[in-house]
This record gives C-alpha cells, sequence and structure tokens, in this order.
C-alpha cells in the first residue's frame, strides 16, 4: 500500500491517511454561524469517503471577523451545541475534524460589523491610504477571542484547532508588509510583524492543553510586490515550532490577486503543486509536520510529494467539492486523477445563498 494510506498522528491525533481536507468555505451555515442539517450532511460525506482529516471551513471567532455569508461561527458558547453534533456525526463515520479559526480583518465587509474594515493597513491598490489601524486593546481583545474559539471547538469535541494565517486575512495581513505599516511593536521586522501570532499560539495553547493538537494555515509568500516573503515565513513557522505548534499547513497567494492565488482558475498538469519549491524550503528547516496544500489534482503527484519528503501531508480543496469519496477511489485501486474542472463555479453557486456545489457531481 502507498506511504500515503499509512497511519501517522498529530500530537496524539491519529489519522488514518495523509490526506486533508483544507478548510474551504462552505456557505451552508445558518445566518448566526451555526450548524445547519446541509453542512452536517456535508462532513459526513467526506468523513465517508475516506479523508484523514477535515478542516472545517474558516469559523469566526468574532462578530465582527465574519467574512461573509452563511460562513460557520464558533464566536459564542451557544454554537458549541449544534458543532458538537456535527463532530459526533463525523467521528461516527470515523473520520477526524479540526476547527480552522479565523478573523476576516479587510475581508469583513462594513455592512457585517456597522463599522469600518479592520485591516492592519493600506490596500495595496494604488497606494490608497484608506485604513483603519487597529490599536493594542483591539489585539488583545482579538487574541482572547481566538482562545475562547479554541475552548468552544475542544468542548464541542473537535479534534484539533487550526489558526488561520494564510490569504490576506487578518493574521495574514500582520505578516505581510504590504499591510503592515505599524510603526508599534507589531510592525517593523518580521519578529514584530509575527508577535500577535505568537500570542495567539500561546493563548490558544493555554485554552486547550498540551495535549490538543493546534495547527497554523500559513502562506509561504504572498506572491505579491513587498509582501511576505519566503525567509520570513520560514522564521514565523520556526518561532510557532519553538512555541510548541503541532502542524503548519502550508499555502500562499492572497484572495485580492496576484500572482498563484490559492485558488485560482485552471490548472495544467505542469501547473500542478503551487507551492512545491516552498514547502521542500520548509522541510528542511522545521521538525513538525507539514501540509501542503495548492494544485495538487493527481493520485501520482500526490504520492510522490511525501515519498519525496517534501510535505508529510496533502491537503485538497476543490477537489472534494467535486468528488468528496475521492480518497476512497484512489484507496480502491482508481487512480485516475481528480475530476474537478478547478473553474471555480462551485464557489460561484455558493455566493447566491445555496451553499458550494460542483455542477457537475452528478453527471
Amino acid at each position: 500500500m502507498s506511504k500515503v494510506f499509512d497511519r501517522s498522528e498529530i500530537n496524539g491525533m491519529v489519522l488514518e491517511n495523509r490526506f486533508v481536507r483544507s478548510a474551504t468555505w462552505e456557505g451552508m451555515a445558518d445566518n448566526d454561524g451555526a450548524v445547519t442539517p446541509q453542512l452536517m450532511a456535508t462532513m459526513v460525506d467526506l468523513a465517508k469517503g475516506g479523508i484523514g482529516l477535515i478542516i472545517t471551513g474558516h469559523a469566526y471567532v468574532c462578530p465582527e471577523g465574519k467574512a461573509g455569508p452563511r460562513q460557520l461561527g464558533i464566536y459564542k458558547d451557544e454554537l458549541i451545541p449544534g458543532l458538537k453534533e456535527m463532530t459526533a456525526a463525523i467521528h461516527r463515520c470515523g473520520g477526524k475534524v479540526v476547527a480552522q479559526l479565523s478573523h476576516a480583518g479587510r475581508f469583513a465587509p462594513e455592512k457585517l460589523t456597522g463599522q469600518a474594515p479592520l485591516v492592519v493597513s493600506a490596500e495595496e491598490e494604488a497606494g490608497k491610504t484608506l485604513y483603519h489601524e487597529i490599536t493594542g486593546q483591539d489585539i488583545q481583545e482579538i487574541v482572547t477571542a481566538f482562545a475562547d474559539a479554541a475552548r468552544r471547538a475542544k468542548a464541542a469535541s473537535f479534534d484539533g484547532v487550526q489558526i488561520h494565517a494564510a490569504h490576506g486575512y487578518l493574521l495574514s495581513q500582520f505578516l505581510s508588509p504590504v499591510f503592515n505599516r505599524r510603526q508599534d511593536t507589531y510592525g517593523g521586522e518580521i519578529h514584530n510583524r509575527s508577535r500577535i501570532h505568537i500570542e495567539v499560539f500561546q493563548a490558544v495553547r493555554e485554552a486547550v492543553g498540551k495535549d490538543y493538537p493546534v495547527l497554523i494555515k500559513l502562506n509561504c509568500r504572498d506572491f505579491v510586490e513587498n509582501g511576505l516573503s519566503l525567509d520570513n515565513s520560514l522564521k514565523v513557522g520556526r518561532a510557532l515550532s519553538d512555541a510548541g505548534l503541532d502542524a503548519i499547513e502550508l499555502s500562499g497567494g492572497l484572495l485580492t490577486g496576484g500572482q498563484l492565488s490559492p485558488i485560482r482558475p485552471g490548472i495544467k498538469p505542469e501547473e500542478e503543486v503551487y507551492y512545491r519549491d516552498e514547502a521542500r524550503y520548509f522541510k528542511n528547516a522545521i521538525s513538525i509536520p507539514l501540509i501542503l496544500v495548492g494544485g495538487i489534482r493527481s493520485f501520482q503527484t500526490a504520492e510522490r510529494l511525501v515519498e519525496d519528503v517534501a510535505a508529510d501531508y496533502i491537503s485538497l480543496c476543490r477537489p472534494l467539492i467535486r468528488e468528496p469519496n475521492l480518497i476512497n477511489r484512489w484507496k480502491s485501486g482508481d487512480r485516475c486523477k481528480s475530476e474537478c474542472r478547478s473553474d471555480n463555479r462551485c464557489f460561484v453557486k455558493g455566493l447566491k445563498g445555496n451553499g458550494i456545489y460542483c455542477e457537475m457531481r452528478n453527471k
């Protein structure tokens, strides 16, 4: 049997294979972020489909950190019973699930927050100076919100949590010189720009304990001019690893555009694996498990990445919207590549209010 189907563990969380469902906005929660039967059914389909680990779509840790419609929430205790019902359904199918914790930052629509978006610094477009720099008190409230969300995740029987620090959301903004032009201890050199990440991690760790898996999703680069560099990203990864982080999921790019957007449309065979070189750079320098996402569409590519020790785990997003049963199909011996066209029409459907869905799924 291929190495990608080996059993492994991350801080005591035993996984049946090395495939991960990368956090994917489902657009299936109700208006206050609560779990719905539709969302639960989607999670159960993924668990039945053989994926080793499910990471939920980004769950907002406070109301002002909500990114969009029908997004999963984890910002109040009243949401715990629904979340616990969902994790129980996943566990009954033999699955494991991690809650991704997120604050939207500049992606928080003003209509949702009733105030200006909480961005760290100026938008990159045309050097505009329209921004609202959050205060030190704001930062501490955000750190507390992440810790409280992690506590709720553990109470809801999630198998771990992942801190979202990629793609231009709030924690990603702090790392990026494009956004972060602060003059205080949270700006300037990478040690300062990553200060909030260490504080969030330490607060989360204190909330959940040392034997509970805590992961992070991190940009390897922003792939825009003056954005986060690979060297600086690795410094952040090392600092978090030294602090006791359990695993890094490596991604890249910004949802606002630039090269190598994390959900860019159309992937030619020769373009598979957006961040292969960056993953090797990380693997050579860190000792904790590395999860790699971005443009992986074929079993052969996934297998080679693990066998060549470029990554410990392979993370998939859009292919599992198209085929929730993809991992079972590969394990059964049908190693044809994912049927996903990477056209992003699944997300367009989600924005219409009915949840993400591949129109080709039943054809």
